[in-house]
């Protein structure tokens, strides 16, 4: 009868003790948040963006040592189809965060484009670099503005990506539609720049920060050069829409960038959504902030980020009150 009286007693004791250890392991779950950063291809600038925030986060991160923030909060950016794709998840809430163009993000707050979703609930954090538009052409092509793209073998990006938004946008400026071009392929942003040196295509549209790893493999790697656009279709589009702008890939960019290249072009921008909480994007704002030195280094195009221009250049949605609370306690709001 002891021994009984024992058994079930010791039984009695592991259970409490499995369930304490199983509230606390619970209680540790959530604690933590884990977050999801839409970026691009894994050779552009939009990959870049999306995993060094990642890296201020988790950089910023307690756990694990004596000083820090204990925001619980972990972080992944994964590859994705680019602008449009990532504002259409962020709107499911598929992801919580996303790199965009400073146009899409336009549209998706204003629903003033069906190539991209009707998303009033977008909010933004912050801008990144300028993106101008690239005209890449291959060598021997003769393309000497984007007219001339009549009748050769077009790349005009992946569905969802922000790349094929612009490059439609222009098509539509000029009177384009894909019947005139000898080919239009679907590729995207890792794919485009061997195709072009592999002769499958003869020139590619590209909406990229500058310097780019894909565009040198065009570039540095065949002799593909970047055409102007300055005619009088892209003076119309900067004078009609505040989210474009003129800019220059300045000379000795790329081997073959011989002179300097006007063209135009949008922002990178980080957007969240209004159902994502305050308190995630505070810390996630704070943490690039906070670390915006270690951030520049991880990237040419973020050599001269400043934060006066990043909490205004290229925001059309309404601040996400988590990174205004941020701005305000800086002063810079």
């Amino acid at each position: 009868m002891n021994l009984l009286k024992l058994s079930t007693c010791a039984l009695a004791v592991a259970a409490l003790m499995g369930l304490t250890l199983g509230a606390a392991g619970d209680a540790s779950a959530q604690d933590k948040r884990f977050i999801s950063i839409g970026t691009g291809g894994p050779t552009g600038v939009y990959f870049v963006v999306g995993n060094s925030v990642c890296r201020m986060v988790h950089k910023e991160a307690a756990e694990g040592r004596k000083e820090g923030r204990k925001h619980g909060i972990r972080c992944a950016a994964p590859s994705t189809g680019g602008s449009t794709y990532n504002i259409g998840q962020i709107c499911q809430g598929e992801l919580d965060f996303g790199v965009a163009q400073s146009d899409w993000q336009f549209h998706a707050v204003n629903g003033s484009s069906e190539k991209v979703t009707n998303c009033p609930g977008l909010r933004a954090v912050f801008s990144v670099h300028g993106e101008p538009f690239h005209l890449i052409a291959g060598a021997g092509t003769e393309i000497g503005s984007f007219t001339e793209t009549k009748g050769k073998r077009m790349n005009i990006g992946n569905p969802g990506s922000g790349q094929r938004g612009t490059t439609e946008v222009l098509m539509e400026g000029y009177g384009i539609t894909t019947d005139d071009f000898a080919a239009a392929t679907e590729l995207t942003s890792t794919e485009q720049s061997q195709a072009l040196c592999d002769g499958k295509i003869d020139a590619y549209g590209y909406t990229v920060g500058v310097p780019n790893a894909g565009v040198s493999v065009a570039t540095d790697g065949c002799g593909a050069y970047i055409v102007n656009l300055n005619g009088e279709v892209e003076q119309k589009l900067v004078a009609d829409n505040p989210y474009y702008a003129f800019t220059t890939i300045p000379a000795g960019t790329y081997k073959t960038t011989t002179s300097d290249v006007t063209t135009f072009g949008v922002m990178a921008t980080f957007v969240s959504h209004e159902s994502v909480p305050e308190d995630v994007v505070y810390e996630v704002t704070r943490a690039v902030m906070e670390n915006l030195d270690d951030f520049r280094s991880l990237h040419p195009a973020f050599a001269n980020l400043d934060p006066t221009n990043m909490i205004k250049n290229g925001l059309s949605a309404p601040l996400h009150p988590g990174a205004a609370k941020y701005y305000a306690e800086q002063g810079w709001m």
